[in-house]
């Protein structure tokens, strides 16, 4: 396909969108023919090229199926690590017709997104506004909202710049983000957009609103040193950003994650620095906070840990750092190897085991409240 027919059939296409009425299912769709269409064009890029795309659109991803970390220190009498394996109540695999309504898990949580690695290709989509799972095929990244209809949508042909396809009306409005960005993330409440940045002349963040109004906040590298896997994330309240600090002085190894000293937080809405908390490690993302804030799940040099925000000790080794509170004393996580998900107590104990449908067993999963 030309450049010149390309143009033309965007020009087209986007006449006809301006006289059609909103209809359910139409963002999919034209999400999946737009993907197509790009995917027809692409077909002579070269297979170094290609793997570099794919590298390059790889997003934070919640709960997927991968090896456990092998751990610091072997357990020992003297220092047990909780069991994992008591007997849990099993929930039936869901039948053949799971894509009718929301997959439910342990906790009263629900399965969102489910795709092939870095947010693209053939997955499912949890659309809210008719409680069932759509198609997608590929497209370079899709993010949908923890609450509401909002999907965020990412175009490698449009790197700075992030699209909100309404799941309800079909409409899609692109907004200008900037340069040198993570994939974005949304706040618990569904609202607002975060987005770090890494150009070589700022670090920081961009928070974006679901109307396209955008904050950027540079923070100083020097004044808050994070080296090794640096990505802003969300509060459990959504006020605050978090950035895992590196522990200074201490030895650093491409073999491991690097030490930290904690987490430094920012306020969303101003950028200003407000406190931090000594953890051991880094967190996944708002929910790995419990929602009293006593107790966070961070990703320690070796392996996942549970531990009191505020002195920093460790509580429990755990499976996963991918975890999700249900409230102050339940986890949900996806269990490593297996892939089922697992309802689990603050000392690792199983409560409740969901399988999967065979169709998600390989793919990256998001979950969020229900």
């Amino acid at each position: 396909m030309t450049a010149q027919l390309d143009a033309l059939l965007r020009r087209a296409v986007r006449d006809l969108a301006e006289g059609a009425a909103p209809a359910p299912g139409l963002a999919v769709r034209a999400l999946g023919q737009g993907r197509r269409l790009r995917r027809r064009r692409r077909l002579t890029v070269s297979a170094a090229v290609l793997v570099a795309v794919v590298t390059a659109a790889v997003p934070f991803v919640l709960l997927r199926p991968r090896p456990a970390a092998t751990p610091a220190t072997p357990p020992t009498d003297a220092t047990p690590s909780p069991s994992i394996t008591s007997s849990p109540s099993v929930r039936p695999t869901p039948g053949a017709n799971w894509t009718a309504a929301p997959l439910v898990l342990p906790g009263n949580w629900v399965v969102t997104r489910a795709q092939f690695a870095g947010g693209s290709g053939s997955g499912f989509l949890l659309d809210r506004s008719r409680g069932r799972y759509v198609p997608t095929d590929r497209y370079d990244a899709i993010f949908p909202a923890p609450t509401g209809s909002l999907v965020a949508v990412v175009e490698e042909d449009r790197p700075r710049e992030v699209g909100l396809v309404d799941m309800a009306t079909g409409k899609t409005r692109w907004h200008e983000v900037g340069r040198a960005l993570s994939r974005p993330t949304w706040s618990p409440d569904g609202r607002r957009l975060l987005f770090t940045t890494t150009a070589l002349d700022h670090f920081g963040f961009v928070v974006v609103e679901r109307d396209g109004t955008k904050r950027t906040h540079q923070v100083s590298r020097k004044d808050y040193l994070c080296t090794d896997q640096c990505s802003f994330v969300w509060t459990r309240d959504g006020r605050e950003v978090a950035l895992p600090q590196t522990a200074q002085g201490r030895p650093r190894s491409e073999a491991v994650r690097h030490p930290r000293s904690g987490v430094q937080m920012f306020s969303a809405d101003d950028g200003r620095p407000t406190r931090s908390e000594p953890l051991p490690g880094d967190p996944a993302g708002p929910w790995a906070w419990s929602p009293d804030g006593r107790l966070v799940v961070v990703q320690g040099q070796q392996e996942p840990l549970l531990v009191e925000a505020a002195s920093g000790r460790v509580v429990n080794p755990l499976p996963s750092a991918d975890a999700a509170w249900v409230d102050d004393d339940l986890l949900l996580y996806r269990e490593p190897y297996k892939g089922d998900f697992v309802l689990a107590d603050t000392t690792g104990r199983e409560l409740v085991r969901q399988p999967l449908p065979a169709q998600l067993s390989e793919l990256e999963i998001n979950v969020a409240p229900r």
